[in-house]
């Protein structure tokens, strides 16, 4: 009689729930990585993943006119997120600024193209499949395990950091776009956070 394998749940082995947020100290290995080998491409897309807070749908399909005004970089953008159809509006920093600018010259982009397009035929722009194996990159060339981080990583990470220093939770929620301040709380997992924050400063 044939023995019947046991199924083998879908997420053994695998890290479930949200993606942490990187650190301060991570941000910027992972810059002086990408600087040090000229990722260029790279760099600009690191930089303004974790400046934009953008979800990745949202981060790929970034044209050059939405980042670009004559021929001097934004300091602000504001898009229509495809996911709720709501605008939001983000900063970009003298590095993603710098960084964005020298590879729209490098690749010779014109206003109306994509900002990252792909290398592949049958894609005009880097996919999200793309974003999340280049993000996987990201953190394993500084040592951290790509199965712990996501492109929701990118997403989280200023959001949380920006949080920790304001606890300006209402703040967090426009730069995220969130129609809702309890999502904006779901999203960062700051309620546990906190209350071990709390909890560890208690002293009995």
């Amino acid at each position: 009689m044939e023995t019947v394998k046991p199924h083998e749940p879908w997420n053994k082995g695998k890290l479930v729930g949200q993606k942490p947020p990187l650190k301060l100290k991570d941000i910027w290995a992972i810059r002086i990585h990408l600087q040090l080998d000229k990722r260029i491409r790279d760099l600009a897309l690191f930089n303004l993943a974790v400046d934009s807070k953008l979800r990745g749908c949202d981060l790929v399909n970034l044209r050059v006119r939405d980042v670009v005004h004559g021929n001097q970089i934004m300091t602000r953008a504001m898009i229509v997120q495809r996911k709720t159809q709501r605008p939001v509006q983000f900063e970009l920093t003298d590095p993603t600024r710098s960084a964005v600018s020298a590879w729209i010259a490098k690749a010779e982009l014109k206003s109306e193209q994509y900002l990252f397009p792909s290398r592949a035929h049958n894609s005009p722009h880097v996919s999200t499949r793309q974003y999340a194996r280049i993000v996987h990159r990201w953190v394993a060339s500084i040592g951290l395990d790509p199965s712990a981080y996501g492109t929701h990583t990118m997403r989280r990470t200023k959001a949380t950091l920006i949080y920790r220093r304001t606890k300006n939770l209402r703040a967090v929620q426009l730069l995220l776009g969130h129609s809702k301040l309890e999502s904006t709380v779901r999203y960062l997992g700051i309620e546990v956070d906190d209350a071990l924050e709390i909890s560890e400063q208690t002293e009995i």
